[in-house]
């Protein structure tokens, strides 16, 4: 028998429905199969996100690893492609993968060392800003999500999401950030990106101190990387400084930087929007409102 946490359960009938609840009944049963098809022994109690389940476990030599079972969507589908591709530079190892379920034995890091955890915010920063310098170092595979069509699918929606603001200054806001889009909108980029690599997202490993973790990768310019590392851990009076070390760090444009950052304070607001929202995350407000001033 597995633990399935209560949150873990309730996100995902939250945001998948029935195809979220059959998920989570048929955990114990997916786990039971894999435990037997790689040779695993189960190590400790489960560990869970907001949409996957992870048993710690053992390999029949001995090897400590982690066992994660997630339900696939587009967002998950691309994870094992990128961590071959990335094998193990800057990011945790994959192990073993199975393809129609998306199960993923991979390496263990220590889940309860956090780069969160580290209280100096400039420490943690330029931390996260080395791990992803080289991860978006290396050219996207054939087979992910591409930004160009998410930055075209996000400015079709703006009219209408427009309408639903009842506040001037944030529909204002809005087609601000969807006018940056509009100028980069024609060189998307080919780096493969993490997409998520915020504080939580980087743990302590064994073979290098920080390893990088769940990522839902795509293909793009890595400018559309960095609004994690802003908004995790949110202070206003850091924005700027954090967006300039990692374009820094990370060499980029800075004014092609700040327009993919936009384009993310865009695509979380469209995402809030479809939620049935009416007024923009105030985290998110004020990331746009610092980078529009410069």
């Amino acid at each position: 028998m597995i633990d399935i946490p209560e949150e873990l359960a309730a996100s995902q009938i939250k945001y998948n429905g029935e195809a979220g609840r059959a998920f989570v009944d048929g955990l114990p049963e997916r786990a039971a199969q894999f435990l037997e098809r790689w040779s695993l022994r189960r190590t400790g109690p489960s560990m869970h996100g907001m949409a996957s389940l992870v048993l710690p476990v053992e390999r029949a030599d001995g090897t400590a690893a982690a066992l994660k079972m997630q339900l696939l969507d587009e967002e998950s589908e691309g994870e094992p492609l990128a961590l071959r591709v990335w094998d193990g530079d800057g990011v945790v190892h994959l192990l073993e993968h199975d393809p129609e379920t998306g199960t993923m034995l991979l390496e263990r890091l220590d889940s309860s060392r956090h780069l969160s955890a580290v209280t100096d915010a400039r420490v943690a920063v330029r931390i996260l800003a080395e791990l992803l310098a080289r991860l978006v170092a290396v050219p996207a595979p054939e087979g992910l999500r591409r930004l160009g069509d998410i930055a075209a699918a996000m400015l079709e929606e703006v009219p209408r999401a427009v309408t639903s603001l009842p506040d001037e200054g944030e529909r204002r806001l809005l087609l601000d950030c969807a006018a940056a889009v509009r100028e980069v909108a024609g060189e998307p980029g080919d780096r493969l990106l993490h997409w998520d690599l915020h504080y939580d997202n980087v743990l302590a490993g064994g073979r290098e101190a920080w390893l990088a973790i769940d990522p839902k990768p795509l293909a793009g310019d890595p400018g559309f990387d960095l609004m994690p590392a802003l908004a995790n851990r949110f202070d206003a009076s850091e924005v700027l400084w954090r967006f300039d070390l990692l374009t820094e760090v990370l060499g980029l444009d800075r004014e092609r930087a700040r327009a993919w950052t936009l384009g993310r304070v865009l695509q979380n607001s469209l995402w809030d929007v479809e939620d049935g929202e009416n007024r923009l995350q105030e985290t998110q407000v004020l990331v746009a409102r610092a980078l529009l001033a410069r």
